[in-house]
């Protein structure tokens, strides 16, 4: 897997994480909005120069680290988020309901 660098960017109601692969200029992004402390996973885009080499799994191992760190529950409204929500059923506790 490449190395990849995740940042946040953003306020407490908008925001995305940004995933930086090493020599390369494509960013990959999982964009959100906050709403009643549950963070919509909105979309998640990694564009084809960086893509297979995990770039959107980092990028939701980030989201998913800052809901258990900051205690918000997560609407996985991405196709991709929720597909990610069904591999790993350790990570129901942070379903919205």
């Amino acid at each position: 897997m490449a190395e990849v660098t995740i940042t946040r960017h953003g306020s407490d109601h908008v925001g995305e994480y940004r995933a930086q692969v090493i020599e390369a200029a494509a960013i990959g992004r999982l964009t959100w909005v906050m709403k009643d402390n549950v963070r919509v996973a909105e979309h998640t885009v990694v564009p084809p120069e960086i893509g297979g080499r995990g770039v959107a799994a980092k990028l939701v191992e980030a989201l998913i680290a800052d809901a258990r760190t900051h205690g918000f529950k997560i609407d996985p409204v991405c196709s991709y988020v929720a597909a990610q929500f069904k591999r790993h059923p350790e990570w129901g506790d942070l379903l919205a309901t």
